[in-house]
């Protein structure tokens, strides 16, 4: 088991900080639009975000790479200094390095069996006025183009009463992605495009596998936006845009296969008897 220091907002601002000086050093472009749909706020000289009741929000960001999560947290702390708590599986938080910082941070843990103690946990902390980042993809996209959403987020955002902010990133693959490397050419002046979609208000009786389509919709929507205006201009069979863009990525119909495939690799690891 790691180590499980306390939260504190204190090492969370150190994160950003470093995200941030990273970015700097290597002169990252975050290029953002829908500003009009984040919280009310701004971030003024407040080194964080005041938490009150009737505040929160449930942020579903797209996962195509491994620091979507960053460029969605640098949105939000550019705004209003605004902290965003991600449901992290227990896995990752069982990791000797990772493990410390995701418990430091505030993070949500889901644990192996049943999900129940941190969708209560979650819920409770929407309530209280943070800012819940999801991601219900559930998985990062080979194909480069939105998954099919888990229900989770938009549960989530209707019981507590909060607006569900749909944040499509596009550009954070081309530096760090499932299957690929992390080459300095690509991280120098990398640009990362950032679409915020209008906030969503679900009511409690909501059809949630109806909702979480019409989630999945605003996010490719949000993507398409994004590639739309991307100052790279790809090249036919780049790796990083989808097939149906003629880019080198997989198919959707390859997408699925490979899901199931590691779905069920999943199951039978988890089914095998322990002694």
């Amino acid at each position: 088991m790691p180590w499980t220091p306390a939260a504190s907002d204190r090492f969370y601002r150190l994160l950003v900080r470093t995200v941030l000086f990273l970015r700097w050093l290597f002169g990252i472009r975050l290029l953002v639009t829908g500003q009009d749909n984040l919280p009310d706020g701004s971030a003024g000289n407040r080194t964080a975000r005041t938490v009150s009741p009737g505040s929160g929000a449930v942020v579903a960001i797209t996962h195509f790479g491994y620091l979507d999560f960053a460029a969605a947290e640098l949105v939000f702390w550019a705004h209003n200094r605004g902290q965003l708590r991600f449901l992290i599986h227990q896995g990752a938080a069982d990791h000797w390095l990772a493990g410390p910082f995701i418990s430091a941070a505030g993070q949500v843990v889901v644990g192996y069996g049943s999900r129940t103690a941190a969708y209560d946990a979650a819920v409770a902390r929407l309530r209280a006025g943070e800012y819940l980042a999801v991601m219900p993809e559930a998985g990062v996209s080979r194909s480069f183009k939105v998954r099919e959403c888990k229900t989770g987020a938009v549960r989530m955002a209707a019981e507590a009463g909060v607006p569900l902010i749909p944040v499509s990133v596009w550009g954070a693959h081309r530096i760090l992605t499932r299957g690929n490397g992390l080459p300095l050419h690509r991280i120098r002046r990398a640009p990362v495009r950032v679409h915020i979609g209008e906030p969503v208000q679900l009511a409690v009786g909501i059809d949630p596998e109806k909702e979480a389509a019409r989630l999945r919709t605003t996010l490719q929507a949000g993507i398409d936006a994004a590639i739309a205006s991307f100052p790279v201009a790809a090249r036919p069979g780049d790796w990083w845009m989808p097939a149906d863009l003629g880019g080198g990525a997989i198919s959707e119909t390859e997408r699925q296969r490979l899901d199931a495939a590691d779905l069920a690799k999943d199951r039978r690891r988890t089914s095998r008897p322990t002694v």
